[in-house]
């Protein structure tokens, strides 16, 4: 839930102009004690945790939004008379079904 919480709170359009205000702080602010290694330092460590915290963020939201839209297309197919039911919920299926369907879907293209 926090997670969720981070990708959405990231995805505003005011995050970049936090992101482009600490970073000019920082420059300032390094400027000012004269850049020293620890300083470097200290930026490529806060960047590395960011990014690796933005990387687990945007995969949840993705994930998320797949789902969601897999249950929206599931219901899309429950709803319509002729479809193939055996496509709800084909994603949670195994590779060599999904190898199956494929072929299915490939020969009723042809045909």
């Amino acid at each position: 839930m926090q997670l969720h919480r981070v990708g959405v709170a990231a995805s505003h359009s005011w995050a970049g102009v936090v992101v482009f205000i600490a970073a000019l702080t920082w420059v300032v602010v390094g400027v000012s004690v004269g850049f020293s290694r620890a300083w470097q330092a200290g930026l490529m460590c806060t960047t590395s945790m960011v990014t690796v915290v933005m990387l687990f963020a945007l995969q949840h939201l993705q994930a998320r939004d797949e789902s969601a839209t897999q249950r929206k297309l599931d219901e899309i197919l429950r709803s319509l008379p002729g479809a193939d039911n055996r496509l709800i919920a084909v994603e949670e299926r195994s590779d060599e079904e999904l190898a199956v369907l494929a072929v299915m879907n490939r020969e009723d293209r042809t045909a």
